[in-house]
């Protein structure tokens, strides 16, 4: 019985890949790879000639037959096109098949770009939360970022550089204008990690033009030092209101100011 290998392989930079995932990929009978073109220019890098099969969003459910019947005959190892596999990739299912059929599953850990734009980017690395890719349609992009507005948590989220500018400003809509890390071809020749306000980053990609996949590390709710009481956040409301101010506009400026909720202000608004 032959063991699953999640391999971990550059993001970037070649000269991360681990001596341990190369003597792996080197001696499984297999390598699923989620494309075997691109991982065959890593294999050939390090002359590993293994024998490989794709292994990817489309076509992962007709392949785990075939992967699982290759662990009974040896070790298979799973990359997937940069990064740890099972982060945004079908790595999930063969984990769950291959455990359920009982073959042992070993990572061989290495790099990974949200954790490494997280612990680069300045913000609290004690308590976070990865979201993946954001929503392409603003209405859910919106949505999704409501649910977790309220969360202390430093959140990473991954964006492709044509949305960039949408999805920047649904954060600063949605969240507020916090803090945060905007993170670009890490670990290569152009590596760049914009940090600053949301609205900060959002104007320096509005000049310059976004290139290359973006991981987003943004700051989780902080509660002001002292929480207003909800007498004085009533009080704010109808003053704000009595000015004219759009109830979601208020909500939004007051949540900030007075350490509430947005969507508690916004209850509040509406009673």
């Amino acid at each position: 019985m032959g063991t699953l290998y999640l391999v971990a392989t550059p993001i970037g930079n070649l000269e991360d890949m681990s001596p341990r995932a190369v003597r792996i990929l080197r001696a499984a009978a297999l390598i699923a790879a989620e494309d075997t073109r691109h991982t065959g220019r890593l294999l050939k890098h390090f002359d590993i000639r293994t024998s490989q099969i794709s292994y990817y969003e489309h076509n992962k459910l007709r392949r785990l037959d075939q992967v699982l019947a290759a662990l009974d005959e040896g070790d298979v190892a799973l990359v997937s096109d940069a990064g740890t596999p099972g982060i945004n990739d079908p790595g999930y299912e063969l984990v769950r098949a291959a455990l359920e059929a009982g073959y042992p599953v070993s990572p061989i850990p290495g790099p990974s770009a949200p954790v490494a734009a997280l612990v680069a980017s300045g913000l609290p690395t004690d308590s976070f939360l990865y979201l993946g890719y954001l929503p392409r349609k603003s209405k859910e992009r919106r949505a999704m970022l409501q649910r977790v507005e309220d969360l202390p948590h430093t959140m990473i989220f991954l964006e492709t550089p044509h949305r960039l500018l949408a999805a920047l400003a649904d954060l600063e809509s949605v969240l507020g204008d916090r803090e945060m890390a905007a993170a670009r071809e890490l670990t290569k020749l152009h590596e760049e990690i914009f940090r600053g306000s949301i609205s900060a980053v959002r104007e320096h990609y509005t000049v310059s033009a976004p290139r290359g996949e973006f991981t987003l590390v943004v700051a989780g709710r902080t509660l002001e030092k002292s929480r207003w009481t909800e007498a004085d956040l009533t009080s704010a409301i109808e003053a704000g209101l009595d000015a004219g101010e759009a109830p979601s506009a208020l909500a939004k400026r007051l949540a900030k100011e007075s350490g509430w909720g947005r969507r508690e202000v916004y209850r509040l608004i509406n009673e």
